[in-house]
């Protein structure tokens, strides 16, 4: 069985023991880390393959909410809060569930079994893989045949991806972790939380930047600069 990626983010530590406790009891859920501070979590998930965020709302430096609205629409957010009167703000940054302080634990499974759902019609719906050389995608009502050495780029927008190749860009309703099982090296890899790139479509590297054939420019996580260079051969 395939895991569920999760990051715990809350500023109370015996809050963040019993999240994690949870989740450790759920067959399908996998703890990445556990965070006190939310900039620290949102440095970290920006370059991880991350499915699911718990988060509390009542943080110092940046509540939930705003951490939601930057970290946009690319994983499932549970809320979890001592204050109900938070729900709808937290279901307007499209928070897919809240729970309340005492959690319990058979409410905490209903959020993450809603979560699942969620996540598993996502990845199944729009992306299908044919054999090694090409997948079909969903895009604007039909399947679309799209071999793989064709594909520059995808990139991840909200709950989209762009898959961009030298004579089109379509769009289909899937997530960059669902493409990145896909595309694997050595051909392909992940600059950054929202990019993969074809290394075959590289034309020039200038610092953070990568330009890619079709003059497309995007920059590189620092955590995955040196391994992009050596997958190129640069020293």
């Amino acid at each position: 069985m395939e895991k569920l990626n999760c990051v715990i983010i809350d500023d109370e530590p015996l809050a963040r023991d019993v999240v994690e406790s949870f989740v450790k009891a759920v067959p399908f859920l996998n703890v990445l880390a556990a965070f006190e501070d939310p900039v620290d979590a949102l440095l970290f998930v920006k370059d991880q393959p991350v499915d699911i965020v718990f988060s509390d709302i009542e943080m110092p430096k940046m509540n939930g909410l705003e951490l939601v609205r930057a970290l946009g629409n690319s994983m499932v957010v549970i809320f979890i809060t001592a204050y109900r009167d938070f729900a709808l703000d937290g279901f307007e940054t499209g928070a897919t569930d809240y729970l309340v302080k005492p959690v319990r634990f058979d409410r905490f499974l209903k959020a993450v079994n809603k979560a699942k759902e969620y996540l598993d019609l996502k990845r199944s719906s729009s992306l299908q893989q044919i054999n090694n050389d090409r997948i079909f995608i969903k895009s604007e009502g039909k399947l679309i045949k799209v071999l793989l050495e064709e594909i520059l780029y995808v990139e991840a927008q909200g709950d989209y991806l762009k898959i961009v190749i030298s004579s089109a860009i379509y769009s289909t309703q899937a997530t960059l972790k669902s493409m990145e099982e896909i595309l694997s090296l050595p051909k392909f890899f992940r600059i950054q939380r929202s990019f993969i790139l074809n290394l075959e479509a590289v034309r020039s590297v200038n610092g953070n930047m990568v330009e890619l054939i079709n003059g497309k420019s995007i920059s590189v996580a620092l955590n995955k600069k040196e391994e992009l260079f050596d997958l190129l051969g640069i020293k």
